[in-house]
């Protein structure tokens, strides 16, 4: 059993409340499940971690985490995580998933990116690959990037994650949804406002969201102070299929995926890829 391992419950003078509609959503284990029906976006979100992470052993901050889909593997890697998420039963999974690994003094924590209860300096990378999107209004994603600045040693690691603004155009047609006139209505909004509003909670449909354009997300980013490197494309090009017949046996699935790595900054493809990455960095000091 890994040591340092613990569920920190929320106190309400200190956590703001997480909205009730996307409380709903995830408490049910659908985050966990939905990863099972999207692998290419667990298989290139973890190539991606991978390859621009430290070396380990290094500490990371994985904020807004959820049920320690990408804490766990990294924590296996060899890394010490400490994951906040503001949903309970997900810090639940995600302690019980750190807990099977020895030796590992990685953590799960009730939590949120707007007030990451670490020290200043204190983690070599810290992820986003939620709150950028969950949170809505401008302020409140700059001060998550802040806080993730403020704990980031110098020279350290960001990665942050954005659904396109186009997402739900592109989904609406793959699966039928935009025949529905009140999806069409959310999709006139999507593309509008950036501002992503499910009033019927229709679980299909996503929850209250911010979709970014491939440029805005650099530009949040760089604006709190980081340094920007490169945007990512995730599933790029296989965002809006069936990835099934890929998955029969390992080369073909390695070749989707060498077909996503080799678009996968291509400027033109960003915007139609249903998740993108901003990698930068703190600057040194």
């Amino acid at each position: 059993m890994a040591s340092g391992i613990g569920i920190v419950r929320r106190m309400s003078d200190i956590l703001p409340d997480t909205p009730a509609e996307i409380a709903a959503h995830y408490a049910d284990g659908v985050e966990a499940d939905r990863l099972k029906n999207v692998p290419i976006e667990f298989m290139r979100t973890l190539e991606i971690l991978q390859r621009f992470l430290p070396s380990t052993p290094g500490v990371i901050a994985d904020i807004g985490g959820g049920p320690g889909t990408y804490a766990v593997p990294l924590a296996e890697a060899g890394h010490t995580v400490h994951l906040f998420d503001p949903i309970e039963s997900h810090v639940g999974q995600a302690a019980a998933g750190l807990g099977e690994i020895e030796g590992n003094d990685s953590r799960a924590a009730v939590g949120e990116a707007r007030k990451v209860e670490l020290a200043d300096a204190s983690v070599d990378a810290a992820l986003l690959l939620g709150p950028l999107y969950h949170l809505i209004e401008p302020r409140e994603r700059h001060q998550a990037l802040r806080e993730a600045l403020r704990i980031l040693r110098p020279g350290g690691i960001l990665l942050g994650a954005g659904i396109s603004r186009f997402a739900s155009t592109y989904d609406g047609i793959a699966k039928g949804f935009l025949a529905d006139p009140e999806f069409e209505a959310i999709v006139e909004r999507d593309l509008a406002e950036g501002t992503h509003l499910n009033p019927q909670r229709n679980p299909e449909w996503f929850t209250t969201a911010y979709f970014h354009l491939p440029d805005q997300l650099r530009d949040d980013i760089s604006f709190a102070g980081f340094y920007y490197d490169q945007t990512i494309a995730v599933e790029g090009p296989a965002s809006w299929i069936d990835p099934s017949p890929w998955l029969t046996d390992l080369s073909r699935t390695e070749s989707l995926l060498a077909a996503i790595r080799r678009v996968e900054s291509e400027p033109s493809i960003l915007g139609a890829s249903a998740h993108f990455i901003v990698v930068a960095h703190k600057p040194p000091q």
